[in-house]
């Protein structure tokens, strides 16, 4: 079903406002880390994609790029794998959690 010019506009409102409150949040945490000088644990993660329109793939990774301690650093050739340098992971499965629930969920609504 066609989305509609209003629910376009919900989900591009709904995905900015997450988008400027996972900034803030990753803004605080590098800021913390610098700060008290912990340790970073950075590693690279595979997310699967869902996504799968080139604007879609893009705006994903621009969303990812601009989120400091985070940086998208290639996509598989079958264009359903993005591979993320973080700079703390906690889990791998957690961080594709954080970034499928997150950014991509919201991504996809926005395209549908």
């Amino acid at each position: 079903m066609p989305s509609t010019l209003a629910s376009r506009t919900v989900h591009a409102l709904q995905l900015a406002a997450f988008f400027a409150w996972a900034l803030v949040l990753a803004n605080f945490r590098v800021a913390a880390d610098v700060l008290r000088g912990h340790q970073i644990e950075p590693a690279v993660v595979a997310i699967p994609l869902d996504v799968t329109g080139d604007g879609e793939i893009l705006l994903l990774s621009m969303l990812i790029n601009i989120t400091p301690g985070s940086v998208t650093i290639d996509l598989s050739d079958d264009r359903r794998t993005l591979y993320v340098h973080v700079m703390h992971m906690k889990s791998a499965d957690e961080t594709r959690r954080e970034i499928k629930d997150g950014f991509e969920r919201r991504v996809k609504l926005l395209f549908e």
